[in-house]
Parts: structure tokens; C-alpha cells; sequence
């Protein structure tokens, strides 16, 4: 829903409402992913969704994206980041930008689940990679999918050994 005027009567034109009993979700076998507003929504602004990983969760491989910066607020339990060559643990309140052709990777942190608010600034249409995801997780497409649509969405995956490393140890 775009509003036409704010709080106290000021103009707010381009302001954008998703009431979270009607926004849509994307749900794979470790996470559900309620979608705020897209490129499209927010005239090229910002991208956000929440993210909300079951213990366990394997989340997002190395990645980076050459035009974004993705910012991460955990809103609850423990998220597992990879940034650059280091690992480290967001805990509920903490907050990460990451800026754009900087390699990461996130998960649930080891014994925990997480609960994390993601935005990409400036936005793009990434909803349908979103939905693309899920369908891949829960084997409806192909994992080629995700590698053809690279371009589109601005997700280009990276091998990290550091990162394989930091699976491998818990596994």
C-alpha cells in the first residue's frame, strides 16, 4: 500500500505500508521469508524482507552483490556472518551494512535460530529471486536457476574456503 499523506497530517507521498498479516511469504525447510517492499514499491529505494531461520538453517552461501549494500538488523536469536575473510556472530540488536563487492554469507548461528530484518539499498526486484530460492530449496526447480538469473538479481556466488571451513567445523 503506497500512502498519500502521514502522521499529523504531513504529506508523505511514496510512503510505503505492509501490514504484516497481509505481507507474503516465501517458506522453504529453514526459514520463512516475509516480504516487505520491493524495487518497484519503493521507486528504486530499497528492497526489504524479514528473514526468520529455524536452528539449524543453513541460510545464504558466499555471495556479494556488485551494486547493493545489504544491511542485516537481528531482531532475535544468533546469525552466523561471513564478511570478507572473517567469521563472526550477530546477536538480537546488533546491526551490519555490508557494502557492495564484498563477499559474505550468513546462517543461524550454531545452536541458535535468527530472526533478521534485511534491506538492499538501492533496491531492486529481488522478491522473485526470493520465491526463486525457495523453489530451489524444496527441489521445484533446478539449482541452475539460481546461476542463470546472477545478472538479474545482482547475487553472484563466490567460492570461500574460510566459509566451507566454518560449515565443515559444524557439521
Amino acid at each position: 500500500m503506497t500512502l498519500d499523506h502521514g502522521l499529523n497530517g504531513h504529506i508523505t507521498t511514496g510512503a510505503v505500508l505492509t501490514r504484516g498479516g497481509e505481507a507474503e511469504t516465501c517458506a522453504d525447510p529453514s526459514a520463512v521469508m516475509t516480504l516487505f517492499a520491493d524495487s518497484a514499491q519503493t521507486g528504486g529505494g530499497f528492497t526489504s524482507y524479514r528473514s526468520t531461520f529455524v536452528e539449524g538453517a543453513t541460510g545464504a552461501p558466499a555471495h556479494f552483490h556488485t551494486r547493493a549494500w545489504e544491511l542485516f538488523f537481528v531482531l532475535g536469536g544468533s546469525l552466523q556472518v561471513l564478511l570478507g575473510e572473517e567469521v563472526t556472530v550477530l546477536h538480537q540488536g546488533d546491526f551490519l551494512a555490508v557494502p557492495p563487492g564484498t563477499p559474505h554469507a550468513f546462517r543461524a548461528a550454531p545452536g541458535s535460530g535468527a530472526d533478521v530484518l534485511c534491506v538492499f539499498t538501492p533496491g531492486m526486484d529481488r522478491f522473485d529471486y526470493l520465491r526463486l530460492l525457495g523453489q530451489v530449496t524444496r527441489g521445484e526447480e533446478p539449482p541452475s536457476r539460481l546461476a542463470e538469473t546472477s545478472g538479474r538479481f545482482d547475487n553472484h556466488y563466490v567460492d570461500s574456503p574460510v566459509w566451507r571451513a566454518t560449515l565443515e567445523a559444524s557439521a
